[in-house]
């Protein structure tokens, strides 16, 4: 797990920090950590008023009730504001029954926001070769999850990348250090309203007060 830090100065005024809990396309696998969309995230996050840290909680080969057995210690140690959740592929590589995800990824979400969290659920798409049915049915589990908990969703972490063999890295799976930014855009578009919609209702509760 890696704790990307702030500066002092710019810790004194920092808000609640956002855990991210993901596998490797998180966790920076194949490539320097520091290229790695979140840190990326961090680095954009420590110039935003407030900053945040960002806390990266994602294990390459992690599956959905690997984060799900770690959540509850992460919640209790960092009080996370935002929790970005990209678990499901490995599990779908495994070729494990689809409800197993889901009833983790349904847990987690419940417990990250009776922690005072806010979710949002990043999905994930497996390669062609795994067949059309389990791809399908992986996809409505991630679109499920979100209407059913009225969760913002990034319907593919990789969107614009996976299918440009320039930007993946030798095994197919995992993208290169050149396709990071665009991943970490793919996560931003829904990242920025979650925070901004946060600092508004912040602001509000301080004025009332």
């Amino acid at each position: 797990m890696l704790l990307f830090g702030v500066s002092n100065a710019v810790a004194q005024t920092s808000a609640r920090p956002i855990l991210v809990l993901g596998d490797s396309l998180s966790a920076a696998y194949g490539i320097p950590v520091e290229a790695g969309w979140v840190t990326l995230l961090n680095d954009r996050m420590a110039k935003q008023k407030p900053a945040r840290t960002v806390i990266n909680a994602s294990i390459s080969g992690e599956t959905s009730s690997g984060g799900l057995a770690r959540l509850d210690a992460l919640l209790a140690e960092h009080r996370p504001a935002l929790v970005l959740v990209e678990l499901g592929a490995n599990d779908a590589l495994r070729g494990l029954p689809i409800d197993e995800p889901t009833r983790n990824l349904t847990t987690i979400i419940e417990r990250s926001r009776k922690a005072g969290a806010k979710v949002l659920l990043i999905g994930i798409e497996i390669p062609l070769n795994y067949g059309p049915q389990y791809r399908d049915r992986l996809r409505t589990m991630y679109q499920g999850l979100a209407k059913q908990f009225k969760l913002p969703l990034v319907p593919f972490l990789l969107e614009g990348v996976a299918l440009d063999p320039s930007l993946m890295q030798a095994d197919g799976l995992h993208p290169t250090a050149a396709a990071q930014p665009q991943v970490l855009e793919t996560v931003w578009k829904f990242v920025a309203p979650m925070l901004a919609a946060m600092d508004r209702k912040i602001s509000s509760a301080s004025i009332q007060k």
